[in-house]
């Protein structure tokens, strides 16, 4: 049955060939990280699960040094220029899109068409992964259509993904990290904790208290974990139910929903949710790093503010 181990083996693929390419380019002085980064991150699709928790927490510890210590670098992939792109761009006109409209469209067939696909009674594809399963078949098939559109050496997909990889550097990982993260605070039962914590610290007799305790703490756990969905069950176990629904009877789906929203501010302050703050950032090349947090935060501010408003006046009605 195809499944997880398919998207699994292309992904390490793919960034083994991100760093076979970094080591060869001579461009770039900081290749050997570059390549030492990625041919770790490809280890650990491609034999992950034979590595083992030790084997993979050394890996794990491998990218955070190279990392932290300054060994990564821009490439300087063999691509198009500028000039180049302009002038593809207005002869390709709206062609251009068709590869990356193509996905959704494949993405959407495979899952209908793989969960009723069978054989000899048994499914081909893992109907529970026939998304993922669609979504790496789907980019597979528009990076080949793009290439042979637009006639560009076989590389270029390649060399166009390790270049996008380069400028977004090691904030690509965070998302796995902080899931990763989640799960090792969940089963190390700090959620609990620091329920109980804010359970200590707030006056549970005031209905404005606990509404400002919740939407803030979803919002402050968010920054630290860069993740409303890890930051929504620990504050909603600590202070939603017990005190907001519990206690003052507040409308349950009034209260998470604005609690989510609550916990999205967070999301717009953090480095850690990179996919959100980090990685645009990079791939617009802005100067400072730091640049869509700063644009993001009077807004994050002003609607949090907003939000403790509107669950103190629609939850209690």
């Amino acid at each position: 049955m195809i499944g997880l181990p398919l998207v699994y083996l292309l992904a390490g693929l793919m960034f083994a060939a991100f760093a076979v390419m970094s080591a060869g380019d001579k461009a770039n002085p900081k290749r050997w990280g570059n390549a030492a980064f990625w041919g770790l991150f490809a280890l650990s699709f491609l034999a992950g699960d034979h590595l083992g928790d030790l084997g993979n927490g050394f890996l794990v510890v491998a990218l955070a040094l190279l990392a932290g210590t300054g060994r990564l670098g821009v490439g300087q992939p063999a691509t198009t220029t500028g000039e180049e792109r302009a002038e593809m761009a207005q002869r390709f006109g709206l062609k251009l899109f068709l590869p990356a409209l193509l996905i959704p469209v494949i993405v959407l067939a495979g899952t209908f068409a793989f969960k009723a696909l069978t054989w000899n009674g048994r499914h081909v594809v893992d109907p529970k992964q026939a998304t993922l399963v669609s979504l790496a078949i789907a980019a597979l098939v528009a990076a080949i259509l793009a290439q042979r559109l637009f006639r560009q050496p076989a590389s270029a997909p390649l060399q166009e993904g390790r270049r996008l990889m380069d400028l977004v550097g090691w904030a690509a990982l965070l998302p796995q990290m902080l899931a990763a993260l989640g799960a090792v605070f969940a089963l190390a039962g700090v959620g609990q904790t620091i329920g109980d914590i804010t359970l200590a610290i707030t006056p549970v007799d005031s209905r404005l208290a606990v509404v400002i305790a919740y939407c803030l703490g979803m919002a402050i756990f968010t920054v630290m974990m860069g993740n409303a969905f890890a930051a929504f069950p620990v504050m909603t176990a600590g202070i939603g139910l017990p005190l907001v629904i519990g206690r003052f009877g507040g409308d349950p789906a009034v209260v998470c929903a604005i609690g989510m929203l609550s916990g999205f501010c967070g999301t717009l302050l953090t480095p850690l949710a990179a996919n959100f703050n980090l990685v645009p950032a990079a791939l617009l090349q802005l100067k400072n790093r730091y640049g869509v947090i700063r644009a993001q935060a009077p807004t994050a501010v002003l609607m949090l503010l907003i939000n403790m408003v509107l669950m103190y006046v629609l939850a209690f009605r």
